[in-house]
């Protein structure tokens, strides 16, 4: 008997801190005027994709002392984008970054219960953890947190803003949704935590919502990011977008899901995308050429150049070969906001390696960085992408993808209006949503499942 197929889930990433996006295309847009927000938005609601993705920082960028100005600067609050675009939006999900090491569970919790019935049921949390003492300084709490502490922090973080959602769902608590009335026998919203972290007790203020909880989101690859998923999360964001390095992440996070008591769908594996697209697959592998030219500019060339060599480069011609210094080994002053953790562990064997690629393809700083960065993940025509997501999704390396367009906010209409009919024909992504919360569109378990009609719904 044949596997069926499985059904494609699809997201749209508006990019924040990065060198994604081309600024120069006349068709980029604003990353502060909300009307972007709406477009991409209603872009990916009208090609019935599962949700919206927002990451956030919370700092302003610094290299060799001074403001990264090749960042986008600026970036309006997520919740409150988020909160906005529930308005104009009927069933698209909306996902946030939000930091659990600086700031508190009941103040989060509160937000996204919040989110989640202003939405209908809409809201996930995508939980990150942050370390640096550069960061920290915002919130007085510079070098607060060992590196190593990060995680014991955010799984208590989770747990404690579960315990507040639900605080809500006592045994004799009956939701009666249209009234908004609660008939409550326990002490609804009362909580009381105690732990290395968290010393907190009072009442919860706001009930229990759509989904009782918001999906939640993990996006660490390491060892303790993996496993922090596989017990806690609905889905991780993977850096893997090919076969082979797909499977094996893929194989490996849902083979530790069994140890949590947790079933094989009960995770999705969402890796981040890129796309080019053209009429002939000529066409498309130009664009995509030219796309990563604009990019990388000679300035983001060098300041990428800066991160593994720990040292002030803007002398060098980005046009021109690499430096014959060698990295400085010690500590990493240049990127400072990355505490004292290296992007490259080996920087020394790194810039060995690129300085072999450079001499044997003739490669100037910026052509390297070109070539050894971040690729586009799909690059073709409609049919030909719209095949190679299929078979990455059949073959369990992910169970669809987050896309990244490199213009925004209408970089994403190309591929809604040409890949996702091919996809809809194959019989392998939706063609109208069939539920209305985020937990339906994603097929994960609601929290309130196991409560009985009786205690649930009015």
């Amino acid at each position: 008997m044949s596997k069926p197929l499985k059904q494609i889930h699809l997201a749209a990433h508006f990019p924040g801190v990065n060198n994604t996006t081309v600024w120069s295309d006349p068709a980029a847009g604003s990353h502060i005027e909300f009307r972007s927000f709406v477009e991409f938005a209603q872009i990916a609601e009208r090609a019935k994709f599962d949700f919206l993705f927002l990451a956030e920082g919370l700092r302003l960028r610094e290299q060799g002392g001074k403001i990264y100005d090749l960042d986008v600067v600026g970036r309006p609050d997520t919740f409150t984008v988020l909160t906005a675009l529930a308005a104009v939006t009927e069933r698209l999900g909306l996902t946030g970054t939000i930091n659990s090491t600086f700031n508190e569970p009941y103040e989060v919790a509160r937000q996204f219960a919040s989110l989640d019935h202003l939405s209908d049921g809409r809201a996930a949390w995508n939980v990150v953890t942050s370390w640096d003492a550069f960061t920290g300084e915002n919130f007085r709490r510079g070098g607060f947190l060992p590196q190593e502490e990060r995680y014991s922090r955010a799984k208590e973080f989770l747990a404690t803003a579960h315990e507040l959602f639900d605080s809500w769902r006592g045994d004799e608590i009956v939701a009666d949704r249209e009234s908004g009335a609660f008939l409550a026998g326990a002490k609804a919203g009362a909580f009381e935590h105690r732990g290395q972290h968290f010393d907190i007790q009072g009442q919860f203020n706001v009930p229990r919502s759509p989904q009782g909880r918001p999906v939640i989101f993990q996006a660490g690859d390491s060892e303790e990011g993996r496993e922090f998923a596989a017990s806690n999360a609905d889905a991780i964001f993977s850096r893997y977008a090919t076969l082979k390095e797909g499977q094996a992440f893929y194989a490996d996070v849902k083979g530790r899901l069994a140890r949590y008591g947790r079933a094989h769908d009960q995770l999705l594996i969402l890796p981040a995308a890129t796309f080019v697209l053209g009429d002939t697959e000529a066409e498309a592998q130009d664009a995509a050429r030219e796309v990563r030219r604009l990019q990388v500019s000679g300035a983001t060339a060098i300041k990428h150049l800066e991160f593994v060599w720990n040292r002030d480069l803007s002398s060098y011609d980005p046009d021109g070969p690499l430096p014959d210094v060698d990295p400085d080994p010690g500590e990493h002053t240049v990127a400072k906001g990355r505490a004292q953790v290296r992007m490259y562990r080996d920087p020394l064997a790194i810039a060995r390696e690129w300085r072999e690629k450079a001499e044997a393809n003739n490669w100037s700083i910026r052509d390297l960085v070109i070539e050894t960065g971040n690729r586009q993940s799909f690059v073709g025509t409609p049919e030909t992408v719209a095949t190679e997501i299929n078979d990455l999704v059949q073959g369990d390396a992910s169970d669809g993808f987050i896309l990244v367009p490199h213009i925004t906010p209408g970089g994403l209409a190309p591929f809604a209006d040409k890949v996702v009919p091919l996809l809809q024909e194959r019989g392998v992504f939706r063609t109208e949503y069939e539920g209305t919360t985020l937990r339906d569109h994603l097929g994960l378990h609601h929290p309130d499942a196991d409560l009985g009609a009786e205690r649930v719904a009015s």
